[in-house]
């Protein structure tokens, strides 16, 4: 018997035997259920009383269950619905998705994931997005109804800024949060993609779940299925012992796709039927897990120009692209700045443990003057060095200047790759042993992938043949170091 509060559930569906089988089902967890045979006395239904969750199918003898979903959105009613369609049928999956609807399922219908959409629509529909939260001290954030999850507010305020890009993608994030529909984050490196997709989740029913998150393109060809999937004991060579992959791991969370557009296309064939039957085989397994994952992808590639050019699946980029988001670049939302500076040195300071400095007029028109082609991602770490650097209670331009600059009047933005060199030669000069050697070996190959990207023309590719790598390292060292290059639009740049 489930533990969450019953419901009132209208089952539409033409075949007599589906509609007892899942009437059963949810009898069983305590909710109670009516059911109709078609659109006409569905609708009858719906005017008499309302109900938490519609479930309908796809096609009926006399129209489209979606026809439901448009007219209760129409209506402003509070329903959830849940659409069955045709087994493998992506575009009526998105379709449904896009028309309103929580969640879907697909032919044969599992009753367990049938009872599992269910109370997580229900929890949705008692907790929905209040409009009138009040104002968060960093920015317009907007959660769930009183009381707000404290999870999502959390992650709303830290994206900062009242711009009005910023205000419409946290009012879009109010919305998401609501669904179980896929979520597609575009926008450039450094820009808060993955803060984004945590707010997602954080104010979403599944904030209680765990948030897994991947980067694919930093997993090496040979190992990806069985990240993704898991693997039985025997697998593969030194698989000891069976292992969950992280859509085992997502369970009743959210799973995170970050750089999708660096996924191999075998494996985007592999997703692809994963999300369709929310069923995954684990690598050496006969038997396939039932999957309970709300997916959000991101990508700074453009997914639409891979379409054409066959490196990204057009069939998975519609499913992964049912609700789009994207996040503004910095040079986009200039007055957000002084507000940005503050929560990232609050940030900061309160993850070390020091007072908070304040940043001088002259110091705040540097920043406004320089490029911060990286982002935000950038900008905190300008702000990290000028705090390394600084001696007063006040951050001064002085702080943020290059000491190898040669007092040249180009205002230009160092990259984080030089900033770190030089903070080694701040850091270690005269001593033989640093204080921390992570630390210390980070900064020296930072040095190292610089030179090489540099002598390379900043070409990933070259730069990586040079160092004895393959291009998938190459970018996940360029990632985990915190290296911000010219451009991100090519996959050979």
């Amino acid at each position: 018997m489930s533990t969450s509060p019953s419901a009132c559930v209208l089952v539409v569906d033409d075949e007599p035997d589906l509609r007892t089988l899942y009437e059963l089902t949810l009898l069983r967890e305590g909710h109670e259920v009516i059911s109709a045979p078609d659109l006409a006395q569905a609708r009858e239904w719906l005017v008499q009383r309302r109900f938490d969750v519609l479930i309908t199918d796809m096609r009926l003898p006399d129209g489209l269950g979606l026809e439901l979903l448009r007219e209760l959105a129409a209506q402003q009613r509070s329903e959830k619905s849940i659409v069955i369609t045709a087994y493998g049928s992506a575009e009526n999956a998105v379709e449904a998705l896009k028309s309103g609807a929580f969640d879907y399922l697909t032919k044969p219908v599992d009753l367990k994931q049938l009872r599992a959409a269910v109370n997580a629509a229900i929890q949705g529909q008692r907790h929905p997005p209040a409009a009138t939260l009040p104002r968060a001290p960093l920015n317009d954030a907007v959660g769930r109804s009183a009381p707000p999850p404290p999870g999502g507010v959390k992650a709303l305020e830290r994206i900062v800024g009242t711009s009005p890009s910023m205000v419409q993608i946290r009012g879009r994030i109010e919305k998401v949060a609501t669904s179980m529909a896929p979520v597609l984050i575009l926008g450039e490196s450094g820009t808060g993609k993955e803060l984004v997709a945590r707010a997602v989740h954080e104010c979403s029913h599944r904030a209680s779940g765990p948030f897994v998150a991947v980067n694919c393109g930093a997993i090496p060809d040979n190992l990806i299925e069985a990240e993704f999937f898991g693997a039985r004991k025997g697998a593969y060579t030194g698989a000891t012992q069976d292992r969950e992959g992280y859509f085992q791991a997502a369970k009743g969370g959210t799973l995170f796709l970050d750089e999708i557009g660096d996924l191999p296309l075998g494996m985007q064939a592999k997703l692809l039927r994963v999300i369709q039957e929310r069923r995954v085989r684990p690598l050496g397994g006969v038997q396939e897990d039932s999957v309970d994952v709300r997916l959000v992808s991101a990508t700074h590639r453009d997914l639409a120009a891979l379409v054409k050019s066959g490196e990204f699946r057009q069939d998975l980029f519609y499913r992964l692209n049912v609700i789009g988001l994207r996040t503004p670049a910095l040079r986009e939302r200039r007055e957000d700045l002084p507000e940005l500076v503050q929560a990232l040195l609050q940030r900061i300071c309160n993850e070390s443990g020091h007072a908070t400095p304040a940043l001088s007029d002259d110091a705040l028109a540097w920043l406004r003057s320089c490029e911060l082609a990286g982002n935000v991602r950038e900008l905190e770490n300008l702000l990290q060095r000028a705090m390394a650097l600084s001696s007063g209670t006040t951050l001064q331009t002085q702080d943020f200047a290059d000491p190898g600059g040669g007092g040249s009047e180009r205002r230009e933005t160092p990259t984080p790759l030089a900033l770190a060199a030089q903070q080694v030669s701040v850091d270690h000069a005269g001593s033989g042993i640093p204080a921390d050697l992570q630390v210390f070996l980070d900064e020296q190959e930072r040095q190292v992938l610089l030179k090489a990207l540099k002598e390379s023309d900043f070409n990933r590719t070259a730069a990586a043949a040079r160092l004895g790598l393959n291009l998938r390292q190459m970018r996940y060292r360029i990632q985990r170091l915190g290296i911000t290059m010219p451009s991100d639009d090519d996959d050979n740049t």
